[in-house]
């Protein structure tokens, strides 16, 4: 049957100050059962084929009627009565903008009709995004119990496009095609971005997930590594992905969890997902690329990498295994870097409250007090065919190395946790002050999601009309488990230390060796001879970068044509003699990726599986993925594919204006 439906929208503009690719699937039992459900979906439907198409009408009663016709990349609305319109205004809603929807019912016993409600975070005037509602009213048959199967047709159509699954081709499309909502582990750091990482989660990251069903818990961290000892001893199979709220750090910790575990194997492949509330955000900036998004920084990134993440879809992420000095190894999925860069990094600390702008201000000062640095690079090249972003230079074959016998490791220590996963009180309701609820312009005392959701305010409608309510049937699908909030959550914001941050490590404090992870076949022992098809770079550099991903920040595109599963660590460096004005104007055209068609004879650029750096410069700063390391000979080999990264799907934004 066509349902009859009506579209009234309410805008909330977002201000600061408030392939393997998978899709969100049947909750898997293990961590192989959950990489086996993100097998790519089937092939995808053509953009413009109507999938359904029916006739609807407003909330409130007395506005205009519409025509709905979904497809798998939009839906279309047209205004029918009372006057045809002959330019639709905001005619077409890319899914791409679509974080969720839900069904509803009216409070009135009189009203026969049902409710179906699209949330929406379509871009403004001025770039930004603001959130949308839509609600359309099922009033096409007699009885509620025939509305309601209309709405929850048009609400599960929809849901399953935005999260991958298959429609059947037979037209039969019920509730029961949804799987139970997917269930996400939150770990937020209440520090990161300047202390605004709690507020942006509270106002913006919490309803979205929860307009889309997903199902989650959340933990704040409270001091470093507090994310890597809760992975460590987590009980993976209750969950279908670890996502951090904050800057790379905070997922840099779950990785080295995950992977110094007895049963890393296993626990690597839990999809870990990272949505931006810190000060760099460079996989971030990655992940957003790859979407399809427009750069963007800020609240705007975090949107775009939160409406992504509701999409769900997972794709292989490389790994760096980075062995030190002293024998420790961790693992990076960023970048290490040796030079200015680093030195900007850490010594930008101090300047934490200036959020993303302490880098600015770092290498202002970076370049007033410009540094070289003596060592040397070898790396084993890529084989094949790679993309190079400059023409290929002979370098010479590797030269005898240093004699450098590795320190004796350090016992591993692990820090006993807050308390333990299991313990957690289930569920805590949200103060007043925390979320605002998913369609209601009001905060409400209580927000019971994924299935006890808030009514629809009454002051949506006009005189007369009542107020709506969630369809529970289609809001929480049978055994679907409650969103949930596990301490320790503050009633309020979180008191900020005055460094705004976690204290950065220090080079004499004691690193925790992994005693589990992939071997590295490629390295011979640090300090050894390396083979003879290995590259060596000495002399004096400014900086040397190992990357993973394209960004460096979330404006920084290092290695553009880098991919988050190609299977290289992409070696950049730049040698003295460079003036500084022509460093500056490599960081400025960094931003768009054109820094290698600069012609700069300074920078040198290889792909690489391993490399080996050795300082021979008495003194500088080591960074992994932005955390500082100690000084000294280390060595990486990248591991392809080894963990899953929450990315939604590629390029989805195809249709968005």
């Amino acid at each position: 049957m066509n349902g009859h439906l009506e579209a009234e929208e309410q805008q909330d503009q977002v201000r600061p100050d408030q392939e393997l690719t998978g899709s969100w699937g049947h909750g898997p039992k293990s961590t192989l059962d959950r990489a086996e459900a993100m097998a790519p979906p089937p092939p995808p439907l053509a953009a413009s084929t109507p999938l359904l198409h029916g006739e609807f009408g407003s909330y409130p009663a007395r506005g205009p009627r519409f025509a709905l016709t979904l497809t798998s990349q939009a839906l279309h609305i047209q205004r029918l009565r009372p006057k045809p319109e002959a330019r639709p205004r905001g005619g077409l809603v890319p899914l791409a903008e679509v974080s969720g929807c839900c069904t509803l019912r009216s409070r009135s016993p009189s009203d026969s009709a049902a409710y179906f409600c699209v949330y929406t975070y379509p871009r403004g005037r001025r770039g930004g995004r603001r959130r949308a509602t839509r609600t359309f009213r099922a009033d096409g048959a007699a009885t509620y119990e025939e509305n309601r199967a209309e709405a929850q047709r048009w609400a599960t159509a929809l849901t399953c496009l935005l999260r991958g699954l298959p429609l059947p081709g037979d037209g039969e499309i019920t509730p029961e095609l949804l799987p139970r909502p997917p269930r996400l582990l939150l770990l937020v750091n209440p520090f990161g971005g300047r202390g605004l990482a709690w507020q942006w989660c509270k106002n913006h990251v919490l309803p979205m997930i929860s307009e889309a069903g997903l199902s989650f818990n959340l933990i704040q961290t409270e001091r470093q590594n507090h994310a890597r000892e809760l992975v460590q001893g987590l009980s993976l199979s209750e969950w279908d992905g670890i996502v951090t709220v904050s800057g790379d750090g905070l997922l840099y910790e779950v990785l080295n969890g995950l992977l110094d575990r007895p049963d890393w194997e296993e626990a690597v492949k839990m999809p870990v997902g990272i949505l931006p509330c810190g000060s760099g955000n460079a996989l971030a900036g990655a992940v957003n690329q790859r979407g399809g998004f427009e750069p963007a920084l800020g609240l705007d990134l975090l949107l775009n990498c939160s409406l992504l993440l509701c999409r769900g879809g997972g794709h292989p992420l490389d790994l760096l295994s980075v062995t030190l000095a002293s024998g420790s190894r961790c693992f990076s999925f960023l970048a290490v870097a040796w030079g200015f860069v680093s030195d900007v990094d850490i010594q930008s600390e101090r300047f934490r409250a200036l959020g993303s702008a302490r880098f600015t201000l770092g290498t202002v000062l970076g370049l007033a007090t410009l540094h070289t640095y003596r060592g040397r690079l070898s790396y084993l090249p890529a084989t094949g065919e790679t993309a190079s972003p400059t023409p290929t230079h002979g370098l010479p074959r590797a030269k005898s190395e240093l004699t450098l016998a590795p320190d004796s490791a350090p016992p591993m220590a692990h820090s006993p946790l807050h308390r333990s996963v299991s313990d957690l009180p289930l569920p805590l309701p949200l103060p007043q002050s925390a979320l605002a609820s998913p369609g209601s312009p009001e905060p409400l005392p209580i927000l019971s999601l994924n299935g006890g959701g808030p009514e629809l305010a009454g002051d949506w409608g006009g005189a007369g009309d009542a107020p709506l309510s969630p369809d529970p049937l289609l809001s929480s699908p049978p055994g679907s488990p409650k969103a949930a909030l596990l301490s320790p959550i503050a009633e309020g914001p979180p008191e900020i230390p005055p460094s705004s941050g976690f204290p950065p490590p220090t080079s004499d404090a004691p690193v925790a060796v992994p005693t589990w992870g992939p071997p590295d076949h490629l390295l011979p022992p640090l300090g050894t001879p390396l083979p003879p098809d290995w590259v060596t770079v000495e002399g004096d550099f400014v900086l040397m970068l190992a990357i993973s991903p394209s960004h460096l920040g979330a404006d920084m595109v290092a290695a553009p044509h880098a991919r988050f599963d190609d299977g290289l660590v992409h070696l950049c460096w730049v040698r003295s003699g460079i003036s500084r004005a022509t460093l500056l104007r490599l960081f400025l055209a960094m931003e768009h990726g054109s820094h290698f068609s600069l012609g700069c004879p300074q920078l040198g650029y290889a792909a690489a599986r391993a490399f080996r750096l050795e300082p021979l410069t008495p003194r500088g700063v080591l960074t992994v993925d932005g955390e500082q390391v100690e000084y000294g000979p280390l060595q990486a080999q990248m591991h392809p594919g080894l963990a899953t990264l929450l990315t939604g799907p590629p390029g989805c934004t195809g249709l968005e204006p």
